[in-house]
């Protein structure tokens, strides 16, 4: 019953601001085939523009979407639905790579074409080229959401400490502990960093973790369990 009257209520209300614009236009014509003509012209652009932008997001997630597939493809002589299935590892291969360039290069800047391109810096990462990805991570740290730089700063970290630059992984760590972003903790960044300083540096790295164990949640489980692993010297 409240619902229905809250309903009313808002449909008085419009019917009383349209019958006072009606009468507003009954006695301005001339001024009002003016200003009818500016407002529709606004609308046009504004919604042209909205529109574009919200169909622009579209093909941009389903150019996403379908080279994410590709994660998900089998190599088989023969189909084996629903999966996308390819005769050799080397077509796999190949069409998974320009799936994800095309989307990094048709999207760059935006969070899909970061997506792509952090997929495609850790395939060169496997792969042991380590300075390809550093290029491309660095790209996305440079023009990608700061969500995704985010992302990218971490993975640009392992592939420093897979070299043995800690120097360099430790920076970009740090920088996200002082920085963090919405999808990337404070806490979250400090473990990271712990955990590439393990090794190397483990007095460091209890250092960092120490603090995160008393905050009872999967932080602290997460610390708690980092700690478990660290060399007791």
């Amino acid at each position: 019953m409240k619902r229905q009257t809250r309903k009313d209520l808002k449909t008085d209300a419009f019917a009383q601001e349209l019958g006072q614009t009606v009468d507003f236009l009954s006695h301005h014509k001339a001024e009002s085939a003016r200003y009818a003509a500016i407002g529709l012209a606004v609308l046009v652009i504004v919604g042209g523009t909205y529109f574009y932008m919200r169909h622009q997001t579209t093909v941009r997630q389903d150019a996403l979407a379908e080279a994410m597939k590709l994660n998900n493809a089998v190599v088989s002589p023969t189909p084996q639905p629903p999966n996308m299935n390819f005769p050799t590892q080397v077509e796999l291969d190949r069409a998974w790579t320009k799936a994800f360039t095309d989307v990094a290069t048709n999207y760059h800047g935006h969070e899909e074409g970061a997506i792509a391109q952090i997929y495609l810096a850790a395939k060169q990462s496997d792969k042991g080229n380590f300075a390809e990805a550093e290029k491309m991570y660095k790209d996305v740290m440079d023009s990608a959401p700061t969500e995704y730089s985010g992302w990218a700063r971490i993975s640009l970290a392992q592939v420093y400490a897979s070299e043995g630059k800690m120097q360099e992984a430790r920076a970009l760590l740090e920088y996200l502990i002082a920085h963090p972003t919405q999808t990337i903790s404070k806490e979250q960044a400090t473990l990271e960093l712990a955990g590439i300083l393990a090794k190397s540096n483990p007095a460091d790295a209890r250092k960092l973790v120490e603090p995160l164990r008393t905050s009872r949640t999967a932080v602290s489980r997460a610390a708690i369990d980092m700690a478990g692993r660290l060399p007791q010297n």
